[in-house]
């Protein structure tokens, strides 16, 4: 029998979650869901009672330890991705290192935020380069994503912005504004939460009208560039 390490996305809801996926969970001896990337719609105990089975969390320390294809070698492993299992770079890091390994290893696709985000009436195809906004620390103010965003609409191109764990949306509100004071302009913006649930909410406005908004996690959010004429069209909606 062919061991094997499995690269699994979970989707945007635990409904998301695929019966292929379901099917070789069940094979696994064991199951690791990453936590670290983002705030999860849902509980480690509600995967638990969907797939009948334990699951460990597995921090960036673990994922970049390479544990998990050490243990491949022996027994079938499974790691469980929120969204789409590709989209970080610790996840192909650690698919390439496998590879080196000689661990076979089998990629699970699913929906992500990155094709959810087309739900605001943006067009994909006009996004450019995609930033994170961290949780800033007291000696900890990394700007950079303002410089992304800078980029992106010097190309006439939107930018989707990603938030990092634990920051909460009024705090990313203002790490925005701080950060992009004098270095670019910002108009309205879209605020996306928990894209895929039944409980997702999309916002259209000026900053200063969201600012007091409730944002439930996951929530990321899109600085529009000028907008053609289908894309107007559709802002209407909100």
């Amino acid at each position: 029998m062919i061991l094997m390490l499995y690269l699994i996305g979970l989707g945007l809801n635990l409904n998301g979650i695929s019966q292929q996926s379901l099917n070789i969970i069940g094979k696994c001896k064991k199951i690791y869901l990453e936590f670290y990337t983002v705030e999860l719609p849902y509980t480690k105990k509600e995967i638990e009672k969907l797939v009948g089975k334990e699951i460990f969390l597995a921090n960036r320390e673990f994922v970049e330890s390479l544990e998990m294809i050490s243990e491949a070698k022996k027994e079938n492993i499974a790691l469980l991705i929120y969204g789409s299992p590709l989209m970080a770079t610790t996840h192909l890091t650690l698919l390439s290192e496998a590879r080196k390994s000689k661990v076979q290893v089998e990629i699970i696709h699913n929906a992500s935020v990155f094709d959810a985000v087309a739900e605001t009436g943006l067009h994909l195809y006009r996004f450019g380069k995609i930033s994170s906004i961290p949780k800033w620390e007291k000696n900890f103010t990394p700007i950079s994503f303002v410089n992304i965003i800078k980029e992106n609409q010097q190309i006439d191109s939107h930018s989707l912005v990603l938030i990092d764990i634990g920051l909460e949306f009024q705090e990313a509100i203002k790490q925005l504004l701080k950060a992009s004071d004098k270095k670019i302009e910002i108009n309205k913006i879209f605020v996306c939460s928990r894209l895929g649930c039944k409980d997702k909410k999309i916002f259209y406005d000026k900053i200063e009208n969201l600012e007091n908004k409730k944002i439930k996690a996951p929530f990321c959010l899109i600085i529009p560039s000028k907008l053609n004429f289908s894309e107007k069209e559709f802002m209407g909606e909100f």
